[in-house]
């Protein structure tokens, strides 16, 4: 896509996702998908399993850039068919959807490689601050892409979290993007937070 082509794709989405809850119900069937992280080609055979978006329904709980070699692709394509298609694709925000960590983790790099200029970066990251934060199945299945916060006892806790913006160091937003759950009896900061 063109750097023109990829702001208007941002606004568009933007407004779309603008309406979204931060907590969306959803009902089955539905394909839950992981982290992407730039895999263009895996996120294609994803596809192909799974069914066509017309006539299936897909929640991609975050981490849809960084590490992989395709990033720019993937959240294009991702978000093309979100315009597309607005009630068959949920796009939910990981810890990846961020403006620190893209820039640690090889998203700034390859737009800048791609585009000559950060831009598209500005426009992505941007649009990332809509990404709604949970999805829950049937009223049943809470989809989320890290794990849970102390601070938070019910969803409606979370349907009123500030999202609009870059995701912060500690709380419970940061919680929901972060959270690791190990074998552990107690919460315990996520030490990859402190390295960033």
């Amino acid at each position: 896509m063109t750097e023109r082509e990829v702001r208007l794709l941002c606004e568009r989405a933007k407004d779309i996702l603008f309406e979204e809850s931060n907590v969306v119900a959803i009902d089955s069937p539905v394909t839950v998908c992981g982290d992407i992280h730039g895999q263009f080609y895996d996120l294609l055979e994803l596809f192909n399993k799974g069914g066509d978006i017309k006539d299936n329904k897909y929640i991609f709980i975050g981490d849809f850039v960084d590490r992989g070699f395709n990033s720019v692709e993937t959240i294009e394509y991702l978000l093309v068919l979100k315009v597309a298609y607005p009630n068959n694709i949920l796009l939910l925000r990981g810890n990846h959807e961020s403006r620190l960590v893209t820039m640690n983790y090889g998203f700034y790099d390859e737009i800048v490689k791609k585009y000559g200029n950060s831009n598209c970066w500005k426009y992505f990251v941007d649009l990332f601050d809509y990404l709604p934060i949970g999805a829950i199945i049937n009223e049943k299945v809470l989809c989320i892409h890290g794990g849970l916060s102390p601070s938070l006892k019910t969803i409606d806790q979370m349907r009123v979290i500030e999202r609009k913006l870059e995701i912060p160091y500690e709380g419970p937003f940061c919680d929901l993007m972060w959270s690791d759950p190990e074998d552990i009896q107690h919460w315990v900061l996520n030490h990859i937070i402190n390295r960033l």
